[in-house]
Protein backbone atom coordinates (compact mmCIF):
# COMPACT_ATOMS: atom_id res chain seq x y z
CA UNK A 1 0.00 0.00 0.00
CA UNK A 2 1.21 3.47 -0.92
CA UNK A 3 0.30 6.46 1.23
CA UNK A 4 1.03 9.56 -0.84
CA UNK A 5 -1.02 12.59 -1.76
CA UNK A 6 -2.84 12.12 -5.06
CA UNK A 7 -1.69 8.51 -5.55
CA UNK A 8 -4.41 5.85 -5.21
CA UNK A 9 -3.43 3.54 -2.34
CA UNK A 10 -4.18 0.36 -4.36
CA UNK A 11 -1.16 1.05 -6.58
CA UNK A 12 1.87 -0.73 -5.17
CA UNK A 13 5.35 0.80 -5.35
CA UNK A 14 6.28 -1.88 -7.88
CA UNK A 15 3.32 -1.00 -10.12
CA UNK A 16 4.00 2.74 -9.83
CA UNK A 17 7.61 2.12 -10.86
CA UNK A 18 6.49 0.09 -13.88
CA UNK A 19 4.00 2.78 -14.95
CA UNK A 20 6.74 5.42 -14.68
CA UNK A 21 9.27 3.38 -16.66
CA UNK A 22 6.88 2.48 -19.48
CA UNK A 23 7.28 4.44 -22.70
CA UNK A 24 4.88 5.40 -25.48
CA UNK A 25 3.39 2.25 -26.98
CA UNK A 26 4.39 -0.05 -24.12
CA UNK A 27 1.62 -2.31 -22.92
CA UNK A 28 0.42 -3.27 -19.46
CA UNK A 29 -1.62 -6.43 -18.93
CA UNK A 30 -4.16 -6.53 -16.11
CA UNK A 31 -4.60 -10.27 -15.71
CA UNK A 32 -7.51 -12.04 -14.06
CA UNK A 33 -7.07 -14.80 -11.48
CA UNK A 34 -7.17 -17.55 -14.15
CA UNK A 35 -4.53 -15.99 -16.41
CA UNK A 36 -1.17 -17.85 -16.57
CA UNK A 37 0.77 -14.78 -15.44
CA UNK A 38 3.85 -16.56 -14.12
CA UNK A 39 4.18 -18.70 -17.25
CA UNK A 40 3.72 -15.71 -19.56
CA UNK A 41 6.27 -13.69 -17.57
CA UNK A 42 8.86 -16.46 -17.78
CA UNK A 43 9.43 -15.20 -21.35
CA UNK A 44 10.18 -11.54 -20.65
CA UNK A 45 7.37 -9.44 -19.19
CA UNK A 46 7.72 -8.27 -15.59
CA UNK A 47 5.26 -9.92 -13.20
CA UNK A 48 3.63 -7.64 -10.64
CA UNK A 49 1.39 -9.20 -7.99
CA UNK A 50 -1.87 -7.50 -7.02
CA UNK A 51 -3.56 -10.50 -5.43
CA UNK A 52 -6.92 -9.76 -3.87
CA UNK A 53 -7.59 -6.69 -6.01
CA UNK A 54 -10.15 -6.58 -8.79
CA UNK A 55 -9.28 -5.18 -12.19
CA UNK A 56 -11.94 -2.42 -12.17
CA UNK A 57 -10.50 -1.05 -8.91
CA UNK A 58 -6.95 -1.14 -10.31
CA UNK A 59 -8.02 0.21 -13.70
CA UNK A 60 -9.69 3.23 -12.13
CA UNK A 61 -6.52 3.98 -10.15
CA UNK A 62 -4.15 3.38 -13.08
CA UNK A 63 -6.15 5.65 -15.38
CA UNK A 64 -5.57 8.55 -12.97
CA UNK A 65 -1.86 8.35 -13.87
CA UNK A 66 -1.42 6.54 -17.20
CA UNK A 67 -2.14 8.36 -20.47
CA UNK A 68 -3.71 6.09 -23.08
CA UNK A 69 -2.35 5.93 -26.61
CA UNK A 70 -4.38 8.12 -28.96
CA UNK A 71 -2.39 7.09 -32.04
CA UNK A 72 -3.90 3.60 -32.27
CA UNK A 73 -7.38 2.34 -33.12
CA UNK A 74 -7.93 1.18 -29.55
CA UNK A 75 -5.64 1.64 -26.53
CA UNK A 76 -7.43 -1.13 -24.62
CA UNK A 77 -7.88 -4.79 -25.55
CA UNK A 78 -9.65 -7.76 -23.99
CA UNK A 79 -9.38 -11.49 -24.59
CA UNK A 80 -12.17 -12.48 -26.98
CA UNK A 81 -14.51 -15.33 -26.14
CA UNK A 82 -13.60 -18.80 -27.39
CA UNK A 83 -16.03 -20.24 -29.94
CA UNK A 84 -17.96 -22.40 -27.46
CA UNK A 85 -18.61 -19.36 -25.24
CA UNK A 86 -19.67 -17.33 -28.27
CA UNK A 87 -22.10 -20.09 -29.28
CA UNK A 88 -23.75 -20.05 -25.87
CA UNK A 89 -23.80 -16.22 -25.90
CA UNK A 90 -21.79 -15.88 -22.70
CA UNK A 91 -22.20 -12.37 -21.32
CA UNK A 92 -19.11 -10.54 -20.05
CA UNK A 93 -20.46 -7.69 -17.89
CA UNK A 94 -16.99 -6.64 -16.72
CA UNK A 95 -16.30 -5.35 -20.26
CA UNK A 96 -19.06 -2.76 -19.76
CA UNK A 97 -17.33 -1.68 -16.55
CA UNK A 98 -14.01 -1.33 -18.38
CA UNK A 99 -15.64 0.67 -21.17
CA UNK A 100 -17.26 3.00 -18.63
CA UNK A 101 -13.97 3.60 -16.78
CA UNK A 102 -12.06 4.12 -20.04
CA UNK A 103 -14.66 6.65 -21.22
CA UNK A 104 -14.37 8.51 -17.92
CA UNK A 105 -10.63 8.72 -18.65
CA UNK A 106 -11.31 10.21 -22.09
CA UNK A 107 -11.07 7.16 -24.36
CA UNK A 108 -14.05 6.92 -26.70
CA UNK A 109 -12.87 3.92 -28.72
CA UNK A 110 -14.34 0.43 -28.33
CA UNK A 111 -12.40 -2.37 -26.68
CA UNK A 112 -10.30 -4.37 -29.11
CA UNK A 113 -11.07 -8.10 -28.93
CA UNK A 114 -8.05 -10.38 -29.28
CA UNK A 115 -8.23 -14.14 -29.85
CA UNK A 116 -7.14 -16.13 -26.77
CA UNK A 117 -3.76 -17.43 -27.96
CA UNK A 118 -2.95 -14.17 -29.75
CA UNK A 119 -3.68 -12.42 -26.43
CA UNK A 120 -1.15 -14.71 -24.69
CA UNK A 121 1.48 -13.91 -27.32
CA UNK A 122 0.81 -10.20 -27.01
CA UNK A 123 1.06 -10.46 -23.20
CA UNK A 124 4.53 -12.02 -23.55
CA UNK A 125 5.66 -8.80 -25.29
CA UNK A 126 4.06 -6.49 -22.70
CA UNK A 127 6.15 -4.33 -20.41
CA UNK A 128 4.49 -5.90 -17.37
CA UNK A 129 1.71 -8.26 -16.36
CA UNK A 130 -0.25 -7.41 -13.22
CA UNK A 131 -1.62 -10.63 -11.69
CA UNK A 132 -4.84 -9.67 -9.91
CA UNK A 133 -7.52 -11.42 -7.91
CA UNK A 134 -10.17 -10.61 -10.55
CA UNK A 135 -12.66 -13.49 -10.76
CA UNK A 136 -14.77 -12.31 -13.73
CA UNK A 137 -14.45 -14.61 -16.73
CA UNK A 138 -12.61 -12.92 -19.60
CA UNK A 139 -11.49 -10.20 -17.21
CA UNK A 140 -8.06 -9.74 -18.80
CA UNK A 141 -7.26 -6.29 -20.17
CA UNK A 142 -4.30 -4.80 -22.05
CA UNK A 143 -3.62 -1.05 -21.88
CA UNK A 144 -1.30 0.78 -24.30
CA UNK A 145 0.53 3.78 -22.85
CA UNK A 146 0.22 7.08 -24.65
CA UNK A 147 2.02 10.39 -24.32
CA UNK A 148 1.73 13.52 -22.21
CA UNK A 149 2.35 16.65 -24.32
CA UNK A 150 5.18 18.88 -23.10
CA UNK A 151 2.81 21.74 -22.30
CA UNK A 152 0.98 19.52 -19.77
CA UNK A 153 4.12 18.41 -17.94
CA UNK A 154 4.92 20.22 -14.70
Amino acid sequence: MVVLKGIPSVLSPELLYALAKMGHGDELVLADANFPASSICACSAKEIRADGLGIPQLLEAILKLLPLDTYVTSPAAVMDLVDSDKQRCLAVPVWDTYTHLLRQAGSQTPLEKVERFAFYERAKKAYAVVATGETALYGNLILKKGIIPAELLQ
